[in-house]
């Protein structure tokens, strides 16, 4: 009469199969993760408004990497390879073609007959008298190319006549603009401008005030003015 083997003890079972999988769960890289979601936020990027943002993919490349080292480092305790792959092609791609745009754009967009002018240079140091600057003084009755944003305060809608300012920090959060930080435009006759909060592309004649004119809008009085010719 044959008799069947006795089952094998609980214990016995619970030891093959931890030695088949040691790690039976592996967790996902959290840089991977990262990397996707830096890659969101650096989308906006591709907006020349927002171009800082475009930084957010380099940071995207180094989570990536840091995460597929990770992964190839502790193959039994964290997943997530291909993803941290994904995370490094799309923000490379991004970063890549972001700044080959950004880049194409500025060496572009000045029409022809006009200078490049940067906010900056017409705007006099916090620690002297506002007052035009010599830089400006050398542009009066020059064709100029600047950006800048629409301040609030010059209306809503479509408006024909704004005062520009360098950034959406004096827009929104810095209070009063100096009145070098701020240009009077002017739009051809006929032609409006929508107000907002995206930055305009301007290119007119540049003028400097002979005397100080006050705006209803404003306690400090405008340095500047443009007659636009062009905005995009």
């Amino acid at each position: 009469m044959s008799t069947s083997a006795p089952p094998a003890p609980v214990e016995n079972l619970f030891s093959e199969t931890m030695a088949t999988s040691d790690f039976p769960y592996r967790a996902i890289s959290r840089g991977a993760i990262v990397s996707l979601i830096l890659f969101v936020l650096a989308l906006p990027g591709l907006v020349p408004t927002f171009e800082p943002l475009i930084a957010f993919a380099a940071f995207g490349i180094l989570s990536a990497v840091m995460a597929i080292r990770t992964c190839r480092r502790y193959p039994n305790e964290y997943s997530g390879g291909l993803v941290a792959q994904v995370g490094l092609t799309i923000n490379a791609f991004l970063l890549v073609g972001g700044l080959t745009m950004h880049t194409y754009i500025y060496l572009t967009e000045v029409p022809e007959g006009y200078e490049r002018v940067g906010f900056y240079e017409l705007q006099m140091p916090e620690k002297y008298p506002d007052a035009p600057t010599p830089r400006a003084a050398e542009l009066d009755g020059a064709d100029i190319f600047l950006k800048g944003y629409i301040h609030p305060a010059s209306g809503s809608g479509q408006l024909s006549r704004f005062v520009l300012v360098p950034d959406l920090g004096t827009c929104c959060f810095g209070g009063e603009p100096r009145s070098s930080s701020m240009i009077e435009v002017m739009m051809p006759r006929g032609e409006t401008v929508a107000a907002g909060k995206l930055r305009l592309k301007l290119a007119g004649e540049f003028e400097v005030s002979k005397y100080l004119r006050k705006s209803d809008d404003f306690d400090n009085p405008v340095l500047y003015r443009l007659k636009a010719k062009i905005v995009n």
